[in-house]
């Protein structure tokens, strides 16, 4: 039987969600306006956008907005195609900074641009180099810069440290995540020992495997395992405390078909944990160093996905979050206090509608931030995700969207009439 009781300050918790419930209940957006205000803050001939969800696109201050320009869409990369690296200033009528260039991205996530957490003016990004992928860091305002020779997927909290997958190997069994121009040198191998997630020191430049394909494919147990399947790493996250990361461990069949699951471990490879272990796992986002929700079959037989809360531990129980609600096939991260969620869907419908939302945890309720229509030639490798990110002041959102006829471009959500009601 559940204990109802509760303290003093659990009682004014459960009433302010009440009033934030209320509060959301009532919210009304300019009379004839049924979203929140949006603005496109870059424009053509040139597209921009930004790529994946969970980096930091905005600066400290919420003023400068990262992104990526390229002059072509609709094809793949090749190795010599480059892209401009620049930062929208929000504070002077959207002005297109020019910051640097890179000639090793992807269309899912760009050249991993983002700016270096716990630094008010670095950005890094990656780029290649004298036969080698590499990573640029750039001080925006004073334009000194430096190179590391290792490229970098998420960097750790205090900015020292980043982790990396083999991008070579992720291009050869998922173009679109990948970089063109480097062959895969274990091509042939299914689970090699010298290739998977890497730990860069980036103060020093010094890179070390801390875990390989071969040892992945050794821990737990695979679904459906194969002796012809080919493992990869793809998508790391640092923990908010900085002192794990989440991959996903996935294993491609012969017919190209693959399955995930979701891991954790320590900073130096070790305490190795399989938390969502059912082979079907896809986006997700750590709530705290303890807790990620993740996007899953709640097992392998459920015929359909949801947003799974689940602890930090091998085999974790899953907890489904706003389950009809919240998108169960979007790209998930937590607005500052943990009391939205944001997410986004794939194009839906005859007109590809394309919708970031905001879920408030509280009161279960969403709000849609926008329908973005997505044109069909936008498809494969080349589509183009709206992947919302935040400010730090959670006012914005910014997605990437194509606009009339202007190809991809970085929109603008204000969503503070929304945060600030609850």
């Amino acid at each position: 039987m559940e204990n109802y009781s509760c303290s003093r300050r659990d009682f004014l918790t459960q009433i302010m969600c009440g009033v934030g419930a209320s509060a959301l209940g009532s919210l009304a957006f300019a009379e004839g306006q049924k979203f929140p205000p949006m603005r496109v803050i870059t424009k053509g001939p040139r597209h921009h956008w930004f790529g994946y969800y969970d980096k930091l696109q905005f600066d400290p201050t919420s003023r400068y907005v990262l992104g990526m320009e390229v002059a072509f869409e609709h094809r793949s990369p090749k190795a010599d195609d480059v892209i401009k690296i620049g930062m929208v200033d929000l504070e002077d009528d959207d002005r297109w900074i020019e910051l640097g260039e890179s000639s090793a991205w992807c269309w899912q996530q760009g050249c991993m641009l983002q700016w270096l957490p716990g630094s008010t003016s670095e950005i890094i990004w990656n780029d290649r180099e004298d036969g080698q992928f590499v990573s640029r860091i750039l001080d925006v305002k004073t334009g000194k810069g430096r190179t590391v020779p290792s490229p970098i997927y998420s960097v750790s909290p205090d900015g020292k440290t980043a982790v990396t997958p083999d991008f070579r190997r992720i291009q050869d069994v998922r173009p679109g995540y990948g970089y063109p121009g480097f062959p895969d040198p274990n091509f042939k191998d299914l689970a090699p020992r010298d290739s998977g997630i890497f730990r860069v020191d980036l103060e020093t430049g010094k890179s070390t495997m801390i875990l390989s394909l071969d040892e992945i494919s050794r821990t737990g147990t695979i679904p459906k395992n194969q002796k012809d399947v080919k493992h990869y790493f793809n998508h790391l996250l640092f923990s908010p405390d900085g002192s794990r990361f989440i991959t996903l461990h996935r294993w491609q069949y012969p017919n190209g078909k693959r399955l995930s699951r979701l891991v954790t471990a320590r900073t130096d490879g070790s305490d190795v944990r399989v938390v969502i272990d059912n082979g079907f796992v896809s986006h997700f986002i750590w709530r705290d160093p303890e807790h990620i929700l993740a996007q899953s079959k709640a097992t392998a037989e459920s015929p359909s996905w949801g947003d799974f809360l689940v602890k930090d531990e091998s085999g974790a129980e899953l907890k489904e979050v706003g389950k009809g609600v919240l998108d169960s096939g979007g790209h998930l991260t937590y607005l500052p206090g943990n009391e939205w969620i944001l997410n986004d869907t794939y194009p839906k419908g005859k007109e590809r509608i394309q919708t970031p939302h905001l879920y408030h945890v509280a009161s279960g309720k969403r709000i849609d931030l926008g329908h973005f229509h997505s044109p069909k030639i936008y498809t494969g490798e080349w589509r183009v995700d709206t992947h919302p990110r935040f400010s730090p002041n959670s006012r914005y959102v910014c997605i990437d969207s194509p606009y009339q006829d202007q190809g991809r471009q970085l929109h603008l959500i204000d969503i503070s009439g929304i945060v600030s009601a609850s």
